[in-house]
């Protein structure tokens, strides 16, 4: 046999092995399962719309929102019936209350600490004064507000195993954590079903899971203070992460020229006035960023990025009126909105 027809033999049989691995790849292809379809799911909890973004079925979807309901019943402070319900009403009286409740305020307490009482959750009796949902622009008597600010004290709540004593007058509200707290349970949640593609958003608590299909990161937008609710003045890039703001833009009123908004000074019982429009917190734990994002505000930008600093894998942003923005030592800006 010449060399030329041998040479001509070999290349036949390599082009069919060629021709046998690509069927045999193609035919693998064709037998993978389709990439999951991203579904959504939304709800009114919490006093906020709440958007469930994941690849994943829809009754799956439906299902972690459900369970919305459940911590609203326990955790919200105008549900009779509800842990913190009945905290508040038990008259200074030990309550046994749930794994939840003591999750949430074993976390609160040691935001607390952390902020010297910056964010506190007894602060529910100043708030009662305050009103910020009717839209109407009336100021609580200073009379009331100090009258009330002697009941504000992180440090007289008792938590014992499941059990927790207020005294008697005092009241809490995990209004400034309890989203935080919910968005951890459902990502955990999703995750524990298999879920790896996810994005939660808990009305200013964002929290993200694993990358999108294609590989990327989730791109998150931090809300301009100044602008519309869907106006961003610079966007994330979230991996396995939450990011969290607090602002002066979300519930106020305004009265004579002068903005009232909800995050007031335990110290005061009136709105902080520091020159801070938002702080948005990114880190692991939902939880902890909502109580940070509230610590934060109340702080101010120095003492407020001072804290941050000495936290490990958590950062910040500040944003103050006049629209300047202040990132602690990590953060990675995907892109700046002019």
């Amino acid at each position: 046999m010449n060399h030329s027809n041998s040479r001509r033999a070999f290349l036949r049989r390599a082009a069919a092995v060629v021709l046998a691995a690509a069927l045999l790849l193609a035919g693998c292809a064709a037998a993978e399962e389709p990439a999951p379809q991203q579904n959504s799911a939304v709800g009114f909890y919490f006093d906020t719309v709440i958007t469930l973004s994941a690849y994943c079925d829809q009754e799956l979807l439906d299902e972690a929102l459900a369970r919305c309901e459940y911590y609203e019943n326990t955790l919200s402070k105008t549900v009779e019936g509800s842990d913190v319900w009945n905290i508040n009403h038990a008259g200074g009286q030990p309550v046994t209350v749930s794994d939840d409740t003591i999750a949430l305020l074993e976390t609160a307490l040691r935001a607390s600490e952390l902020s010297d009482g910056a964010f506190d959750v007894t602060i529910a009796p100043v708030t009662a004064l305050w009103d910020f949902t009717s839209g109407e622009a009336v100021l609580p008597d200073d009379a009331d507000i100090q009258a009330a600010l002697p009941l504000v004290d992180y440090t007289q709540i008792k938590v014992e195993g499941n059990t927790v004593t207020l005294p008697a007058g005092m009241m809490i509200d995990l209004g400034g954590i309890a989203k935080g707290y919910i968005a951890d349970e459902l990502a955990a949640f999703l995750r524990e079903k298999g879920v790896t593609s996810a994005d939660l958003n808990l009305g200013g608590n964002v929290i993200t899971i694993g990358r999108k299909p294609d590989g990327t990161a989730w791109r998150i937008g931090v809300q301009n203070p100044h602008g519309s609710r869907d106006e961003s003045i610079l966007i994330l890039n979230l991996v396995d992460a939450t990011v969290v703001t607090s602002g002066n833009y979300e519930r106020y009123f305004e009265l004579d020229g002068v903005r009232y908004h909800h995050i007031l000074d335990p110290e005061t019982g009136y709105p902080v006035s520091n020159g801070l429009a938002s702080v948005s917190i990114i880190t692991q734990s939902s939880m902890y960023a909502d109580a940070l994002s509230t610590a934060c505000y109340v702080l101010g930008l120095e003492e407020g990025m001072a804290l941050i600093e000495e936290l490990e894998d958590v950062e910040a942003i500040f944003i103050t009126e006049d629209l300047e923005v202040h990132y602690s030592s990590g953060v990675v800006v995907n892109d700046s909105i002019n």
